[in-house]
């Protein structure tokens, strides 16, 4: 995905939902931090963008978000890419993650913007989640030193109760095991 996709994701979901703010989730957040020709092709790959509307309780405005401009909609296939709608339980994040959210404010975004996961906390709720892809996504941002180490092991002590202490040792070492560039 590039930049410009998800100001385009941003701005028929803002009209989706009648909302401005959309957080975004997931792998593609780190375009809020850096254009896609700074980052390796792992962190780009996803054609998809996972949004939360902050005021979504039952989930309601996540569904209209998925049913408009989602994984095979009319919207999916005019440009082949699409947005997930979500709620905002779906990425475990250290605490203080609003405090450290990035603003995505392109004007090609309007009347929406994306307030964007700080790199440091989308790695970690990555390797939360834990997948192969997750984890090739980390490792891809470690190796290009677009995240510090040290950094992430300070935002995995900030992890919640839902997360145990054998999986936070198991994030550790995971951080700790990748090679020193």
């Amino acid at each position: 995905m590039r930049r410009e996709h998800l100001a385009h994701l941003l701005r028929a979901a803002s009209r989706v939902v009648d909302r401005r703010d959309l957080l975004v989730v997931g792998s593609q957040s780190v375009l809020g931090t850096w254009d896609e020709e700074a980052l390796p092709e792992a962190a780009i790959v996803s054609l998809e963008a996972d949004l939360a509307v902050f005021d979504d309780p039952d989930g309601e405005l996540a569904d209209r978000i998925s049913g408009a401009i989602g994984e095979l909609s009319s919207f999916d296939q005019s440009f082949g890419y699409h947005a997930d709608g979500v709620g905002l339980e779906t990425a475990i994040l250290p605490a203080g993650w609003q405090e450290r959210l990035i603003v995505f404010d392109p004007p090609d975004a309007e009347p929406g913007r994306g307030l964007c996961l700080e790199p440091h906390d989308c790695v970690v709720s990555k390797l939360v989640a834990g997948r192969p892809k997750d984890r090739a996504f980390a490792e891809a941002l470690i190796d290009a030193r677009l995240v510090d180490p040290r950094i992430l092991l300070g935002r995995i002590e900030l992890l919640d109760d839902r997360v145990h202490a054998g999986d936070r040792d198991r994030l550790r070492a995971w951080v700790r095991a990748r090679p020193r560039r």
